[in-house]
């Protein structure tokens, strides 16, 4: 059958179309050499995508969080060793060391098989099938999604529940889902929704606009709360920054008064007192120190 060119033309912009729309092929994780992957939407489902780990915060370098890095440690280190292991909740104050925490342990345990997957909020819809991508791989696998918060009646936050619930979308054997999240429930919290509570036999019940909002933390079997830091050891940390910035670049920076100072001031100006804000200051007043040397020397 001859086709008339305009038909040909037709028939190639829909075939184009369509080869948008298929998934892209790629290759297969090598988790013996990756330790960590992304997962990347494409059309109507992904794929893992395999990222270089850069962070390299080791578990010894974080401060102020002893009790915390002690609870997700042990569970950890259950997972690795076959052993029965919860999912983790990390929740608290923005930059108080929560993913720099789970950065630490896959730096820490690379070695001994843990592996990290990194997933966004709006693919959680594709849980099952990051499940089947690895169920079947010699490696234990954490699955981090950073920085959660859900409003009310997401699909993805339906679908983090049903595979914490131990559904059918429930994570394989050698899967651990650990979250990171400012908000305590993941949700929203409201005055309003603390009203509709009741007494029932002396006790007294959470109103159903709030057993909704906790029924997603309930899920998780540990709840890890970061708070922000004292002074005494945001000065620790500021301390811990500025060695390992000079210990890069081969360069002894004494601690002085000065230094000390300028990083009280900081935190007041950022109003917090957190690993993050310390990290910041010491790569400012590193690197100002350092420029001004070179300034020095050049003339």
């Amino acid at each position: 059958m001859n086709l008339k060119p305009e038909m040909i033309e037709q028939l190639e912009r829909v075939l184009s179309s369509v080869e948008q729309l298929l998934p892209k092929p790629v290759k297969s994780v090598d988790w013996s050499t990756c330790h960590a992957a992304n997962w990347r939407r494409h059309s109507f489902s992904g794929f893992l995508e395999p990222v270089k780990v850069t962070d390299t915060t080791r578990l010894e370098e974080l401060l102020g969080v002893e009790e915390q890095k002690e609870i997700l440690v042990n569970n950890t280190r259950q997972f690795i060793a076959g052993l029965p292991a919860n999912n983790a909740l990390l929740w608290g104050s923005r930059g108080t060391g929560k993913s720099s925490l789970v950065k630490a342990l896959l730096n820490e345990y690379g070695v001994e098989g843990l592996r990290a997957i990194q997933v966004e909020k709006e693919d959680l819809i594709y849980l099952s099938e990051i499940f089947a991508a690895v169920e079947n791989e010699p490696y234990r696998f954490i699955l981090l999604c950073d920085d959660l918060t859900f409003e009310v009646g997401e699909l993805s936050y339906k679908m983090l529940k049903s595979a914490l619930d131990g559904s059918v979308y429930s994570a394989p054997e050698n899967v651990l889902i650990y979250v990171t999240s400012n908000r305590r429930h993941l949700l929203p919290e409201y005055e309003g929704d603390h009203l509709g509570g009741k007494y029932v036999k002396g006790e007294l019940q959470q109103s159903e606009a709030m057993e909704e909002k906790v029924s997603l933390s309930d899920r998780f079997g540990l709840w890890i709360a970061f708070h922000v830091f004292t002074q005494e050891r945001y000065l620790d940390a500021v301390r811990l920054c500025v060695e390992r910035f000079g210990r890069e670049r081969n360069i002894d920076i004494p601690w002085s008064k000065t230094l000390e100072m300028d990083a009280i001031q900081w935190s007041h100006d950022k109003s917090k007192r957190c690993g993050r804000t310390a990290y910041q200051f010491a790569k400012n007043w590193v690197g100002r120190t350092l420029l001004q040397q070179q300034q020095q020397s050049a003339q």
